[in-house]
């Protein structure tokens, strides 16, 4: 059987599976799926689809999109925020309250950010508008004294 482009999604796997201290075949039992399948998607045999992903990280406590990232499904722009709610869920010496509440900050504050920097790109692109129509009205206004220092 070729290998398909699933390799770094089978390691990334075999590593989560090996930090949960669980065995192949209780990750298959508790994921729901063969040992021999899991076995080829660790070994980069085999691609799974996004619901056999899904409950393969909802079987190691991790999030799906980390998964998904992984396997080339989900884009690749989003990766440092996938990968920090995936180490925030991950995490085994916090609570899965403590990791709710760490998710919920953290989103708060990118949304802020986003904000910030949406706010900041409209005030500029006004600012370059303004200075593109007072450009546009000193250079054809004919006045011999812009003409003189241009």
């Amino acid at each position: 059987m070729a290998s398909l482009n699933v390799g770094n999604l089978g390691e990334y796997l075999r590593e989560q599976r090996r930090q949960a201290q669980l065995s192949l075949r209780q990750l298959a039992d508790a994921a729901g799926v063969s040992n021999p399948y899991l076995s080829q998607i660790e070994r980069g045999l085999r691609k799974p689809s996004a619901d056999i992903l899904q409950q393969l990280a909802k079987a190691l406590r991790i999030s799906a999109e980390t998964l998904y990232v992984q396997a080339g499904i989900l884009d690749e722009r989003d990766r440092d925020a996938v990968e920090t709610r995936a180490v925030i869920l991950a995490d085994p010496s916090i609570s899965e309250q403590q990791k709710q509440v760490l998710l919920q900050i953290y989103a708060s504050f990118r949304k802020e950010n986003a904000a910030e920097a949406e706010a900041k790109a409209e005030v500029n692109a006004e600012a370059k508008a303004e200075a593109g129509a007072e450009a546009a009205a000193d250079g054809g206004s004919g006045d011999a004294e812009t003409r003189r220092t241009n």
